[in-house]
């Protein structure tokens, strides 16, 4: 400003020796100079001034900028000052609730160590008489303990013998069923041979060493080893495939597929004997078993065809008189 102050001085200055005449033209052109440099450094001071004006109100914007973040900075901070105080008020509640719990679980066990002192404290003829009323108590327990060990030895040794009479009474069944599939078997079996023929070396067309292997396989049946009197009649089928007892053979190994219902099996062996000899007087009972079997098989069609045959064809057979019953009963 002092400046400013000087610059208008020297023109006011400059004007006053104007107006008196006191200078000279070169003075005057000197003047002009000095007016035109005096005009730029003005023009110069105040674009300086202006720069300085933007600058100070680039400064107060900057203030105000600075202010605004400062508010804001104050007021993040007293809440986050706010979130810790209440953070630090639940710490200190949830330690005060702490204390309060573990102070009652001390004072319950100082309350129960009391009371052990106490009973610590009790003469020894309490415990002794405590003792003594436990005394026969325990002793009972430990008889009824050993009368129910007793008890349960005892239902063991019962229960064994149990399973030991059940399994004699199941092989005694057992043994019974094959004699009673032995004594059906020899039910339906008119068989050839006489007790005299039987005993006789020689039969009707049958040499004495056919007759003994005949006889030997049908023994097997009787007495209920299917199994070794098959392999016996196969082998007498074998050997002598073309006598008056090969049907008859043939015949018993169906039977013994029956008897150990493989009815399947039997049914293709009755077949063979009802097949190679027609003319055998085992057709009858071999159409009738095969029907049997077609009926244990569930095959009521095919059983029911065989029965009728049996019973068209041999009507005044024992077999046409099982053929009619089992007809009957068929649904």
């Amino acid at each position: 400003m002092d400046k400013v102050n000087w610059i208008k001085g020297s023109i006011l200055l400059g004007a006053g020796l104007l107006l008196f005449g006191c200078a000279t033209v070169e003075d005057v052109q000197i003047l002009d100079n000095d007016l035109r440099r005096l005009q730029l450094q003005m023009n110069t001071i105040q674009s300086q001034l202006s720069g300085i004006q933007k600058s100070g109100q680039k400064d107060e914007g900057l203030k105000k900028e600075i202010a605004k973040e400062m508010a804001s900075y104050q007021k993040k901070n007293q809440e986050e000052i706010a979130a810790q105080q209440n953070e630090i008020q639940k710490v200190k509640s949830d330690l005060s609730l702490r204390m309060e719990t573990l102070q009652s679980e001390v004072r319950v066990i100082s309350t129960g160590l009391e009371e052990y002192k106490d009973y610590a404290k009790r003469p020894s003829r309490e415990i002794d008489r405590v003792k003594e009323d436990l005394a026969p108590r325990m002793k009972l327990l430990e008889e009824r303990e050993k009368a129910l060990t007793e008890r349960e030895k005892l239902q063991d040794s019962q229960f064994r013998a149990l399973e030991e009479r059940l399994k004699g009474i199941e092989d005694r069944l057992k043994a019974l069923d094959g004699k009673i599939a032995t004594l059906s078997s020899k039910a339906a079996e008119p068989e050839r041979l006489s007790p005299t023929k039987e005993a006789s070396p020689e039969i009707k067309g049958v040499s004495t060493g056919a007759g003994d292997l005949y006889r030997d396989a049908y023994g097997a049946f009787q007495k209920g080893n299917l199994e070794v009197a098959r392999r016996k009649f196969e082998a007498f089928l074998k050997q002598y495939p073309n006598t008056d007892l090969s049907d008859n053979a043939q015949f018993w190994i169906g039977e013994t597929y029956y008897l150990k219902k493989d009815f399947e099996k039997a049914i293709l062996e009755y077949e063979k004997a009802i097949a190679k000899y027609p003319e055998g007087d085992k057709i009858p009972a071999a159409l009738l078993k095969q029907g049997l079997s077609f009926l244990e098989l569930g095959d009521k069609t095919n059983a029911k065809s065989l029965l009728r045959r049996v019973v068209e064809r041999y009507p005044l057979t024992e077999q046409a008189e099982v053929a009619k019953k089992r007809l009957g009963a068929i649904k």
